[in-house]
């Protein structure tokens, strides 16, 4: 039968080996951005570990989506949000810009911005 351990003496082990580990309380959203995607982690646990002088941050739960390119939406998604929204293809970028290239979101914004 596997004995579970009490935070306390986790604590304590991961002293004795050199380990830091410190609760980020109150985190709403982790990004990670690279050329080729975007993944934003919504309502996730974080914790900072520190050892032997190297600090990791360690992210868990929440929930993960992928999104495109940081910034860089095609034509062809700018002209499609602006048929969709009645919009020109200027005003789609730059929703879609502000939606991180969500092109239902951009669609979205740009239809609740429209007077009725």
């Amino acid at each position: 039968m596997q004995r579970r351990i009490n935070p306390r003496e986790a604590n304590r082990m991961m002293q004795r080996m050199g380990m830091q580990v410190e609760q980020v309380d109150d985190v709403t959203r982790v990004v990670i951005e690279s050329a080729s995607k975007r993944i934003v982690i919504d309502n996730p646990e974080v914790a900072i570990v520190k050892v032997q002088g190297q600090t990791v941050y360690q992210v868990g739960g929440g929930t993960a989506r992928e999104e495109g390119p940081v910034g860089v939406s095609s034509q062809e998604d700018a002209n499609l949000v602006a048929s969709q929204a009645g919009v020109s293809v200027e005003e789609a970028a730059k929703a879609l810009q502000q939606s991180g290239g969500d092109l239902a979101q951009a669609i979205i914004i740009l239809k609740q911005k429209k007077p009725s």
